[in-house]
């Protein structure tokens, strides 16, 4: 092969197979098959997976198809942390002081 072919040979894409991916790289999202549910998720370990799908995206590397999938997780893993945040600020009480500066009760946390 001469220099010229090599050149092009090395410049080119990988193959794509009839799926649409490029058979040469391998997918970095996980299988729904084996995905945690994300009702299972602590709060940490939904908002670590979220920030994975968000770099994801934000590269550019994943198919349509595959980046449509980690958009509706995501979308759902944001959902999910945005309701255990208004659970947990829920939960937060105020501590009241009197006129001489001494706790006299408890208050519902006030956001803002």
């Amino acid at each position: 092969m001469n220099d010229t072919a090599e050149a092009l040979r090395l410049a080119s894409p990988p193959p794509v197979s009839h799926s649409g991916t490029m058979d040469s790289m391998p997918s970095a999202a996980p299988d729904t098959a084996t995905e945690t549910p994300i009702d299972d998720l602590s709060f940490e370990a939904a908002l670590k997976e979220l920030e994975r799908i968000v770099g994801r995206l934000e590269s550019g590397d994943a198919t349509l198809d595959e980046s449509i999938r980690l958009y509706e997780r995501g979308d759902r893993l944001r959902a999910r942390c945005a309701e255990r945040l208004d659970a947990a600020q829920a939960r937060i009480e105020a501590i009241r002081l009197d006129a001489s500066g001494n706790p006299a009760g408890t208050r519902p946390f006030a956001a803002g």
